[in-house]
């Protein structure tokens, strides 16, 4: 091996200087990278030990962790073997509950009824397990009724941007109970936006017998000493709302008499395709169909049932069921079809075939109506209301009624929106206060077309939610001895309690 190197080293031509700087130039790079590595042995020890120390860390807040839970456990396996505990509700002077269980159940009674608010409560407590005392629901209906009275009677600031929506009511009997809502014109909710129960006030709820002009003159001049004299009465077609409006002209010059726009439309479908023979003759088939087919395996296609009243403010279903069958009697293989035979279809349905045409232009009206309908709760009345409605409705002009139609609304627009101001906007559509009749007659139940009882106490109680805070204002203004008061002055002998004295007075001379 020596002789070797000895042998090939005979082949270089560098002097020994120069080999030995080569050397020691070797010598000093790896003494560089040795203390390199030296020093990055030492960082990764440090690093080592600070991950060491954080795993420790861990460790120690696991087991803590575990320990909580431990005692998480027991005490939720403790509280399972205990029934919830309600929050805490000191009882209302003179009351046997608190204004927190009030509230709950005002507002249970106003969204589902009196007897169901009642049996709810009952089911979730027996399921929670809670032993609370529940409240009759005589007594739920006392305390809506308070909160009704409390409504309507509640203080109304004066002020020169009121707006009036006004409607009678009625079940059976003369009597008709007249309701106003109102809401002022600076604070309704912005274009786009339709009102809604929270928007708007009762400001009167007041039954009689004999609603003339001159009587509904009385109950605006009265309201007005309120409020003030409105800018606005909205009302529908009825000739005593809109004329007894005159008497706030002496209070008030620019108070202005809007209509409502839903019933117009309504008006105008009823002209136009309510006037057409073979609108009668459809209307005719589908009373026939109705009780031919509501006990049949045709019975998933029963046309939807007559409206005795405002029958072209609710076409819409009857339309979009005409043109549902139609679909399905030009497709024999759908699957609503599947139960039942061509020909059976025919027999009972075939019939609307022949009304194809029209009922593709009284669907066509019908859209205009409800798109224009849309355009006026969201947008509501303005100046260059009506050419903004045009402009919505040109698309909608399929053939010569539909632009009738059309037509029709913007005229009807356009004279409401010269009565206003430029920058004003204001309501067209007495929606809002429809819906409010339906959600009473939801509250009452079965008893909605037997008269009115004094549960007309609680119409007010109906368009916001009560909390805690609104149920003792409410009660400390409005006690019992007040509810009845208004009972005794707005309702006195009611229906249902002159029916009941009939029977009585039968039963004692039987």
């Amino acid at each position: 091996m020596a002789g070797s190197w000895f042998t090939q080293v005979r082949r270089f031509k560098s002097p020994v200087r120069t080999v030995a700087a080569v050397l020691l130039r070797s010598r000093e790079t790896q003494a560089n990278r040795a203390r390199e590595k030296t020093a990055e042995i030492a960082r990764l020890r440090r690093v080592n030990e600070q991950q060491q120390r954080h795993i420790t860390r861990l460790e120690q807040d696991l087991a803590d962790a575990r320990y909580r839970k431990r005692q998480l456990d027991v005490e939720n396996s403790r509280l399972r073997q205990q029934p919830p505990v309600l929050p805490d509700d000191p009882r209302l002077p003179h009351h046997e509950f608190g204004a927190k269980m009030i509230a709950l159940c005002v507002n249970l009674a106003r969204t589902i009824g009196l007897r169901p608010c009642v049996r709810c409560l009952k089911i979730v407590f027996e399921w929670l397990g809670i032993e609370q005392r529940i409240p009759d629901w005589t007594t739920v209906r006392t305390w809506l009724m308070r909160v009704g009275v409390a409504a309507i009677e509640e203080p109304v600031e004066q002020a020169d941007d009121w707006i009036w929506m006004a409607d009678h009511s009625n079940q059976i009997g003369p009597e008709k109970a007249l309701v106003v809502l109102g809401l002022r014109a600076s604070q309704m909710p912005p274009p786009g936006t339709p009102l809604t129960h929270a928007n708007v006030r009762t400001l009167l709820v007041q039954p009689g017998t004999n609603w003339k002009r001159e009587d509904m003159a009385d109950a605006y001049d009265q309201l007005a000493a309120r409020t003030g004299a409105p800018r606005a009465v909205l009302v529908d077609g009825a000739i005593e709302l809109r004329e007894g409006a005159d008497v706030l002209k002496t209070r008030r010059t620019d108070s202005i008499v809007l209509r409502d726009f839903k019933h117009d439309a309504a008006n105008v479908l009823k002209k136009i395709v309510g006037d057409d023979d073979r609108f009668a003759d459809v209307l005719s088939h589908i009373g026939r169909t109705r009780s031919a087919i509501q006990q049949t395996e045709l019975a998933h296609l029963t046309p939807p049932g007559k409206k005795p009243k405002a029958r072209f403010m609710n076409l819409a279903a009857t339309l979009k069921w005409a043109t549902m069958v139609l679909w399905h009697l030009s497709h024999p293989y759908s699957n609503a079809r599947r139960e039942m035979t061509t020909a059976r279809m025919n027999e009972k349905l075939g019939w609307l075939r022949k009304y194809r045409d029209d009922i593709e232009h009284w669907l066509a009206c019908q859209s205009v109506v409800s798109v224009s309908l849309t355009f006026i709760n969201e947008q509501a009345v303005f100046r260059g209301a009506a050419d903004a409605l045009a402009a919505v409705l040109h698309p909608l002009r399929t053939c010569d009624s539909a632009g009738h139609v059309a037509d029709r609304l913007i005229e009807f627009v356009r004279t409401a929106e010269q009565q206003l101001v430029p920058g004003e906007r204001l309501p067209l559509s007495t929606e809002i206060l429809e819906s409010s009749f339906g959600l009473f007659k939801q509250l009452e139940g079965q008893h909605s077309k037997g008269g009115f009882t004094s549960l007309l106490a609680a119409f007010g109680a109906l368009f916001k939610p009560a909390t805690a805070d609104s149920i003792r204002n409410d009660f400390a203004r409005v006690p019992v001895s007040t509810l009845r008061a208004w009972v005794r002055t707005n309702l006195k002998t009611t229906l249902a309690a002159k029916r009941n004295a009939a029977y009585t007075e039968f039963a004692k001379a039987a």
